[in-house]
């Protein structure tokens, strides 16, 4: 579930988690997570504020034990039994894409088309800008729990995932396969 950014400054808490697919980045802000990255990906740390600002976490917060649980039931395959609750940072039409990059079932995609038509639609208008929709995407502050991974270019082409085509790849293969 994603829930609209605190106003309030809280503290946040960040932990270095591995994966299959390369070290991972974790952001928390009290019970929420606020960021996922793969080390080195493009816009790694956006929304998060000031990463000197940060907290190494303990491991022991209940949103970073869920997180790891959540991740290695995905990695080994399985479909996660419950997911953290998700406060990305961004502005209120980044939020709404990322609602709806939410609403795609796992092991389907979308085109950029696809999904700009959707929030047109969402938000009372004929047409929406796919690349608009497309920067919304390419800023997700949280990779694989909200699946911007599962969006494609207009001809189904791999295209744009801040994280890497590789990676890309590989999670819409594995999640071909979960049950």
């Amino acid at each position: 579930m994603v829930q609209n950014a605190v106003t309030k400054e809280a503290e946040l808490r960040v932990r270095n988690l591995q994966t299959p697919l390369g070290e991972m980045i974790a952001l928390a802000e009290g019970e929420a997570l606020r960021g996922l990255w793969f080390r080195g990906q493009k816009y790694e740390g956006v929304g998060g504020g000031n990463p000197e600002l940060w907290v190494p976490g303990t491991g022991e917060e209940p949103v970073f034990r869920l997180l790891e649980r959540w991740l290695e039931q995905y990695f080994a395959g399985e479909i996660p039994r419950e997911m953290p609750l998700l406060r990305p940072a961004g502005s209120g039409f980044r939020q709404r894409v990322w609602r709806h990059l939410c609403q795609i079932p796992r092991g389907a995609t979308v085109t950029y088309g696809q999904l700009a038509r959707e929030v047109a639609v969402e938000m009372g208008r004929q047409t929406m800008s796919a690349q608009a929709v497309g920067g919304a995407v390419g800023h997700n502050p949280i990779s694989i729990l909200i699946p911007c991974h599962r969006v494609l270019g207009a001809d189904g082409a791999l295209t744009g995932y801040a994280g890497g085509l590789e990676r890309k790849r590989a999670l819409l293969q594995l999640e071909k396969g979960m049950k």
